[in-house]
């Protein structure tokens, strides 16, 4: 069992930043690979970054890459998404999730991941 909780979703204008956290408990987080995702009403969840269990590989999207980094801290059992120059485009809610366990492959598909958080709402304005 793996519980994720996301938070420091919020409301920014077009351009600004945002850094959300996801806090996990239940396991060791240190073994734990780790990915972002992100659903906009209407769209199908998509992959946003992924991030192994060392935080030595990252993987971020075409559509966020340079814009977005996601890093982690395993002392504080945490992953990170900063989100810089934020777009209209990038509104949605924003999930992490994992696996369960320590492998990292940079999967991009829903299916890959077998825990969720309840999602944080960002809002970009224009």
């Amino acid at each position: 069992q793996v519980q994720l909780v996301e938070s420091g979703g919020g409301s920014v204008q077009a351009g600004g930043s945002l850094r959300l956290s996801c806090a996990a408990s239940g396991r060791t987080f240190n073994n734990l690979a780790m990915a972002w995702f992100r659903q906009a009403p209407g769209k199908e969840r998509e992959f946003v970054a992924s991030i192994s269990a060392s935080g030595a590989w990252v993987s971020h999207a075409d559509s966020v890459k340079g814009r977005f980094t996601t890093t982690r801290d395993n002392a504080k059992k945490t992953v990170y998404l900063q989100m810089n120059s934020l777009k209209p485009e990038d509104t949605a809610v924003y999930y992490c999730a994992t696996d369960g366990h320590s492998n990292f492959d940079g999967a991009t598909s829903v299916g890959a991941y077998s825990y969720w958080g309840q999602g944080t709402q960002v809002t970009i304005s224009s």
